[in-house]
């Protein structure tokens, strides 16, 4: 286990933690089935390495109703059977938004339109806000080696 360089970056100024958690919020009252939500922040959090932000999802998603199945597999979500289509478009639309330098067309049309054709855009909005708030949590979590288990 690595040590942590310092405390949340966003716990030393409470503003910040609570504007945070003000869209995390916004994006939770926004219609989207909390499941959608819970396997998105888990999937961009994987990616990310974001170990506070990998626990607490998996233990978000179970709060939620995701099966273990689910949980257990979420990083292969391609080879199993346990997604429906409208999970596979979060998770795609996750995978895409959070590897926005890896492609060329960060998020390509198909990938889009597999989201779309299961969203409108208020949800494809939140869930959009989600991704982006997840990769921000992750982002303020990783390079200060934040610890899964530790309290804010």
């Amino acid at each position: 286990m690595r040590t942590v360089r310092m405390p949340n970056p966003a716990t030393l100024i409470p503003e910040a933690m609570q504007a945070l958690f003000g869209v995390n919020k916004a994006i939770m009252g926004a219609g989207v089935d909390a499941k959608l939500l819970a396997i998105s922040h888990l999937r961009a959090s994987q990616i990310n390495g974001c170990s506070p932000c990998v626990a607490g999802g998996a233990q978000q998603a179970r709060h939620h109703g995701v099966t273990d199945e689910q949980i257990d597999t979420v990083a292969a979500w391609r080879e199993t059977p346990w997604f429906s289509d409208e999970q596979r478009a979060v998770l795609a639309l996750t995978e895409a938004v959070t590897r926005l330098a890896d492609n060329p067309d960060p998020v390509p049309d198909e990938v889009w339109d597999f989201a779309a054709k299961h969203f409108d855009q208020k949800e494809l909005a939140a869930l959009l806000l989600n991704i982006a708030i997840t990769n921000a949590f992750n982002r303020l979590n990783a390079p200060t080696r934040q610890q899964a288990g530790a309290k804010w």
